[in-house]
């Protein structure tokens, strides 16, 4: 009860904010399946070696929207006392596309009924732009390159993430350092600091039936965006399961969940975005995870060990 409390009184203080939007880490609606890519500290959560991978269409019919692909991998790793993670992101919008590598490391320690992960995560970002499909409005433009330009830096991020058998919360950052790219003709870009609040929690009425809400919060310190999410899964026979639910993105619009686990191991997940902002363009994104199980048959699985949440 005081898990869930604690999860309540984080939404109440959400919500009781003002947010917009926040666009330079690229957005993901399942974002309950995807807590690597913005959590360093949840690599290793769970006796398994776990991949995600998940594409996003944004804004579907509008000209030059993003697309994004992700991949996420991690794994507890005993003798390190935590987890490894390995995720992926590339990003691409009209002419522009950004590549993000991250190798992400997690302390994990018994905390309570739980465990705590402090993780933090070292890579490489790469931005490029297209400049000779460019069309500038005035002939000449120096502003504008004429061929491809590319630029990289060194990027950071650090993380917090404790779960439960049935509740996980995180607070981490990405973009620690605020780090500059200075592009092939001269040009810098700046990645500006993100902050991520991850929560939520299982509900259990009975073996097999749950409600899983949840919350995620991005920000950058000027502009926020809040996803407040709600799914309700239905166990079948052989491990399998279905689940469908709603989330409400602030100002945005709402998205619709719905996936299936097709066995003990193997899961299939989609949302689609209907936006009721100014855009008025819908987005698809898709899901596919496999979790590589590392338990002993005889082990006996401690409660933080295997979440009823995805």
């Amino acid at each position: 009860m005081k898990n869930r409390l604690l999860i309540l009184t984080f939404l109440l203080l959400v919500i009781s904010s003002g947010f917009v939007f926040s666009q330079q880490v690229p957005q993901f609606s399942q974002n309950m399946f995807n807590k690597l890519a913005n959590n360093p500290g949840s690599a290793g959560s769970s006796e398994s070696i776990n991949t995600t991978v998940l594409h996003r269409s944004q804004w579907m019919g509008f000209d030059g929207a993003p697309t994004t692909l992700n991949l996420a991998v991690d794994a507890p790793i005993n003798i390190l006392n935590g987890g490894l993670g390995l995720n992926i992101v590339s990003d691409n919008i009209a002419e522009y596309s950004n590549l993000g590598i991250q190798l992400s490391y997690a302390y994990r320690a018994e905390l309570g009924s739980g465990q705590l992960g402090i993780g933090a995560s070292a890579g490489m970002f790469q931005s490029s732009l297209n400049g000779g499909n460019l069309i500038p409005s005035t002939i000449g433009d120096n502003a504008i390159p004429s061929g491809d330009v590319t630029g990289s830096s060194m990027d950071f991020g650090g993380g917090l993430f404790y779960n439960t058998r049935d509740v996980y919360i995180g607070l981490s950052t990405l973009h620690i350092t605020e780090p500059e790219i200075e592009m092939t003709d001269g040009v810098v870009k700046n990645l500006a600091r993100h902050y991520f609040l991850l929560a939520g929690y299982a509900h259990e009425f009975n073996p097999i039936l749950s409600l899983n809400p949840s919350i995620y919060l991005k920000s950058d310190g000027s502009t926020s965006q809040l996803d407040v999410n709600s799914t309700l899964h239905y166990n079948l026979e052989n491990n399998k399961m279905i689940w469908g639910g709603v989330s409400y993105r602030l100002d945005e619009g709402i998205v619709f969940l719905s996936g299936m686990k097709l066995n003990e191991n193997l899961k299939f997940g989609i949302a689609y975005d209907v936006v009721t902002n100014q855009i008025k363009n819908n987005s698809l994104e898709f899901m596919l995870g496999y979790n590589f199980d590392l338990s002993p048959a005889d082990k006996i699985i401690r409660s933080y060990k295997n979440p009823r949440y995805l």
